[in-house]
């Protein structure tokens, strides 16, 4: 089927991956390489993550919930100190290509967020690139995150297109796996480059 839209994922695709945000604050505290990521994927429909996502509980309670989450693994962190780490800087390279998508298809934005953008550190640059999609779809809005598969289907509905017509681009396999599953182009973002390279190739437009 021809391609009619792509559907980005926002941080770790738009902006760099949080990881190395988290990479960086586990260095400094002494922590585990990887530890935030191991809380973040322990009990990954019900923890603290998955809820604030979702909007069930407040940055408040998060910061409780993941400290008590991260202390049953063996180490001390508040979520008040996880959150600022999310935000990342914006690729220019993925705002030109998205702007590039847009003049052919569809474009569409599905990302698991927290209600209070604040907290992450989304200003006004952040939300100057969001208002470029033709539909953007936040988690903590809808009540759904990925991977929830009814979450791409919402997208899909509201561009008016078939996931068999559209690319989608994340930089967790775990959010890609459903989107290939219904159909769709999933490209997984390592990086920049690769991710231009990849979209190029899927959409045929160059970058």
């Amino acid at each position: 089927m021809t391609i009619r839209a792509v559907i980005f994922d926002f941080g770790g695709v738009i902006t760099s991956s949080p990881f190395e945000a988290f990479a960086r604050y586990e260095a400094q505290r002494g922590l585990p390489l990887g530890f935030i990521r191991t809380v973040n994927a322990t009990n990954p429909d019900t923890n603290a993550w998955a809820r604030l996502e979702r909007s069930e509980i407040s940055t408040a309670a998060f910061d409780a919930a993941f400290r008590a989450e991260a202390l049953a693994l063996g180490h001390d962190v508040p979520g008040g100190d996880v959150l600022p780490l999310l935000a990342g800087d914006v690729r220019p390279g993925m705002v030109a290509a998205l702007r590039a998508c847009k003049a052919a298809f569809q474009v569409g934005c599905i990302t698991n967020n927290v209600a209070s953008e604040e907290d992450i550190g989304w200003g006004p640059s952040v939300k100057h690139i969001l208002a470029e999609f033709h539909h953007v779809i936040e988690s903590a809005k809808v009540g759904l995150r990925k991977p929830d598969p009814r979450i791409y289907l919402m997208m899909c509905e509201a561009l008016g297109v078939e996931p068999a017509a559209c690319v989608y681009l994340d930089d967790l396999g775990i959010n890609c796996k459903p989107a290939a599953q219904l159909g769709m182009t999933a490209i997984k973002v390592t990086g920049e480059a690769q991710a231009l390279a990849d979209l190029a190739a899927a959409t045929g437009l160059t970058f």
